[in-house]
């Protein structure tokens, strides 16, 4: 462990600048050692120092972007030239290093490393926590404290499928109303840092068990209503988190292009992998609110879910602050995702429809395709054959290499008129009308049915009539 710390290049990096200070190497970057990963976040503790003042002299000297992260706590952050690698530098509470260590949420994320007597301290057992996959915790007033810690209980058992402590759970489900009080962005980078570990749906059992899931997602008390049926033998609850663990054995098992695919961060600090599977958790919560039995058949129905699911998600995600760009990928893949199998379903379908499916989806087809797939994996209720569910997953998986193989030569849609055309044209102003006329125009350009400048004008003033 000491060679692979020390030779860290960033480590090797700044050592020459900490020959007059006492600095710790602690948290998650001497845990991902010790666990054999790869690790950009490095946070150091300096005794007896003006932190701020050496930090600002350390980015200088480094030519790196320094970051004043909380002033009050002094807590900087040192971002590297290369913007992956980055360094978050503070002094110890109270100025006390050992009551620091003492202070923090588990054990495994209190080993430190002094870095002038290359002397791993641990001082809390985590050392043997990580040799023994277990996550435990430091002390029960450290997550009354800050009640945000209870969901990195969860997040590191998402990423590790270390076993949790049985305290831990007991103190989970005595507590589990108190993870309202923080910040709700807080919240939020729990949760899809959660959502991004192999054993997602395992946290979201114990998410549920100990009462936290219903906390942060009320909508789930009218979710778990929804029983099994002929379609489906999992209640939803279970079908939804049956989903997600779908989701990643396909991402397992897919190519190398898919997973590249889905481990890009575009919408925020964690893959895209991430933001499929919180989809895909969410993708039928608009079942309960139109949930029929029919007389004659007793089959479940619930006719348009999938609309009504894409709307009530956007309270749900505004509330956790979720940014624009996130609400749309989830509310999409959550109003289409049924759109996949009922169009490799349907008899005699055209190129032209497999076309129209990729253009209209563009920027969403691999993650639908997957969703879909997960889907039916997840729904095998005693209508459901086998012969049914394999046809179906063959056809998506066909589905998803034709995109993959045509992508590379599929030209974007070229824009006829755009918003200031249309607002000339009709004497309108910007608003939700224009907004609804692109949109339309959009559409009957991907079906086919405009081709030409003339032909969309044409359209938009028929439109607006």
């Amino acid at each position: 462990m000491r060679n692979l710390i020390e030779n860290d290049d960033v480590i090797k990096l700044i050592k020459p600048y900490l020959t007059d200070v006492e600095a710790y190497i602690v948290g998650g970057f001497v845990r991902d050692i010790l666990m054999n990963k790869k690790s950009h976040d490095r946070d150091l503790i300096l005794c007896g120092c003006d932190v701020e003042k050496f930090s600002r002299e350390l980015a200088d000297k480094l030519n790196a972007h320094f970051i004043e992260l909380d002033s009050v706590n002094k807590i900087y952050r040192i971002v590297l030239e290369n913007k992956i690698d980055y360094i978050d530098i503070t002094m110890p509470i109270e100025n006390d290093f050992e009551k620091d260590i003492k202070r923090r949420d588990l054990t495994i994320n209190a080993i430190a490393y002094n870095l002038k007597t290359s002397e791993i301290i641990d001082l809390v057992g985590g050392v043997d926590d990580i040799k023994n996959k277990k996550i435990k915790g430091i002390c029960d007033k450290n997550f009354e404290d800050d009640p945000l810690r209870l969901l990195r209980i969860f997040r590191f058992y998402a990423k590790t499928g270390f076993e949790i402590d049985e305290s831990l759970i007991e103190l989970s489900k005595r507590l589990y109303k108190r993870i309202n009080e923080p910040a709700k962005e807080r919240v939020t980078v729990e949760l899809l840092k959660m959502f991004e570990g192999k054993y997602c749906d395992l946290a979201l059992l114990k998410l549920d068990e100990c009462g936290l899931l219903e906390e942060i997602f009320p909508i789930y008390k009218e979710v778990k209503k929804i029983p099994p049926n002929s379609h489906h033998h999992l209640d939803l609850i279970h079908h939804l988190i049956e989903s997600v663990r779908q989701v990643q054995m396909i991402y397992e098992k897919s190519s190398e292009e898919v997973k590249n695919y889905l481990e890009t961060i575009k919408y925020g600090s964690v893959q895209e992998l991430a933001f499929l599977k919180l989809a895909t958790f969410l993708h039928d919560i608009g079942k309960p609110s139109c949930w029929t039995i029919e007389e004659d058949t007793l089959r479940h129905r619930f006719i348009k879910h999938d609309e009504i699911g894409s709307k009530l998600v956007i309270p749900i995600l505004k509330d956790l602050k979720f940014s624009k760009k996130q609400i749309q990928y989830v509310q999409t893949l959550i109003k289409y995702h049924i759109y996949p199998s009922s169009m490799v379903s349907a008899e005699d379908v055209t190129d032209k429809a497999f076309m129209k499916f990729y253009r209209k989806m563009e920027g969403y087809v691999i993650d639908l395709i997957i969703l879909a797939m997960a889907d039916r994996l997840s729904a095998r209720g005693e209508k459901i054959t086998e012969d049914i569910v394999n046809k179906n997953i063959n056809a998506l998986t066909k589905l998803l290499n034709d995109y993959l193989e045509m992508r590379k030569n599929i030209k974007p849609l070229e824009k006829l008129l755009d918003g200031r055309d249309i607002m000339e044209l009709l004497k309108i102003k910007q608003g939700p009308q224009l907004g609804e006329i692109i949109n339309a125009l959009k559409e009957a350009q991907i079906s086919g049915n405009v081709t030409t400048k003339e032909e969309a004008i044409n359209f938009v003033i028929e439109y607006k009539n």
